[in-house]
């Protein structure tokens, strides 16, 4: 097998794990790949380096290629998702300022409820309530919107979203630019370190299976190279089930701690990959079942209803039309792809590609593709709700 060399786009974010990983540990070697790693400052500059053709593949926040699809986002050419890299991994927290005041009215910051939590946030809260997320159609600003909206605080009456790089969320909440913040691991934590905020919510709080992170090629780049791409995806599904296991996670912290990674203490990424978080300055710490997934329950297919769940909150919030977007979000998760790829090296995943989101209150034994069964992890959203695509 010829070594095909492949570039490769990533944010220093711990749910990059699955492309370092893929390197580092030789599943891409055994895939006949050499992946070259090129890590970007901002999602902006992540997604035109892809878009414009100076990487191959890359680390994207999962609403990108969606926004993008409905003519929003930015960017030059429109982008697909061939695989989801993980699921949750993100956390909302708050400055000092308002965490003082949420402890002052009693609220036990127990990081589970994100009824309660939310209706302490806005109670503490003077005037519209400045949020952090790191990029404008991404799943951090998706859940804060769901969150609060559902909870009585619309935008842009009383909640304004602010676009904040990851890296530079801790100056942002120490600054008083931000009072609230939604982030992907480490720089949650990194704000605690910083002394400067408190954790409230994990993000699987509010989405139990968010698709956190996806694998994003350029639109049609999977179609004109079918062996490298199918090489790449099964590599990173590999890597993903490797990172499921105790021992992957305790690795890979070391792996992703080096400077041409995320550059931090392996003791912060660890936090999130045990989900051990330490929450506040007092050094409270909370754990946290599934706080990010990358293999088991089935993380890596695209779900279609989930592009379809994000088209559909996207639509809602620019005025586009609900259907169309439904259709163009669900049109760029490419289970086809995906299951080509994975079929090839007898991967068995779920018989279906579309779903009802958030139906699923416990995890789930289904039949399979292939006949045996498999479990799905609990995906329920916590107010209740449940999201049809109308395509099943």
């Amino acid at each position: 097998m010829r070594v095909a060399t492949l570039n490769i786009g990533f944010v220093p974010l711990v749910d990059a794990a699955p492309v370092i990983v893929a390197q580092e540990m030789g599943f891409a070697a055994a895939e006949g790949l050499d992946l070259r790693l090129h890590a970007a400052p901002s999602w902006a500059s992540a997604r035109d380096a892809l878009s414009f053709g100076q990487v191959d593949a890359a680390h994207m926040l999962s609403p990108v290629p969606v926004a993008m699809a409905l003519g929003l986002a930015g960017g030059g050419a429109g982008l697909e998702a061939v695989s989801v890299l993980s699921a949750n991994g993100t956390v909302v927290g708050v400055s000092e300022r308002i965490a003082d005041r949420m402890r002052g009215a009693g609220h036990p910051f127990d990081f589970t409820d994100a009824t309660t939590a939310g209706r302490a946030l806005i109670a503490a809260t003077d005037g519209p309530l400045r949020i952090g997320v790191p990029f404008p159609f991404s799943m951090h600003a998706e859940l804060v919107y769901y969150w609060l909206s559902a909870l009585g605080l619309p935008s842009p009456q009383s909640l304004i979203v602010r676009t904040v790089p990851p890296s530079l969320m801790p100056d942002a909440i120490g600054a008083g630019e931000i009072d609230a913040f939604c982030v992907g691991e480490p720089w949650g934590s990194k704000v605690v370190e910083s002394g400067v905020g408190h954790l409230l919510l994990p993000g699987a709080a509010i989405w139990a299976f968010a698709p956190e992170k996806v694998l994003a090629t350029r639109q049609g780049w999977a179609e004109a190279e079918p062996e490298r791409s199918a090489r790449l995806i099964r590599a990173v599904w590999r890597a993903g089930q490797w990172l499921d296991t105790v021992d992957g996670r305790s690795l890979a912290a070391d792996l992703m701690a080096r400077s041409a990674y995320l550059g931090i203490a392996p003791e912060l990424i660890e936090r999130a990959l045990s989900g051990r978080l330490t929450i506040g300055h007092a050094g409270e710490v909370r754990t946290v079942h599934r706080f990010i997934g990358f293999h088991d329950g089935a993380v890596s297919l695209p779900w279609r209803s989930q592009a379809a769940w994000i088209g559909s909150r996207i639509a809602a919030r620019t005025g586009l039309d609900r259907a169309h977007a439904i259709q163009a979000a669900a049109a760029v998760f490419r289970s086809d792809i995906h299951r080509a790829a994975l079929t090839q090296a007898g991967v068995d995943l779920p018989p279906a590609s579309a779903r009802i989101e958030g139906a699923l209150q416990r995890d789930t034994v289904v039949t399979s593709q292939r006949g045996p069964q498999m479990t799905l992890v609990r995906d329920a959203f916590f107010d209740g709700g449940t999201f049809d695509p109308g395509f099943l």
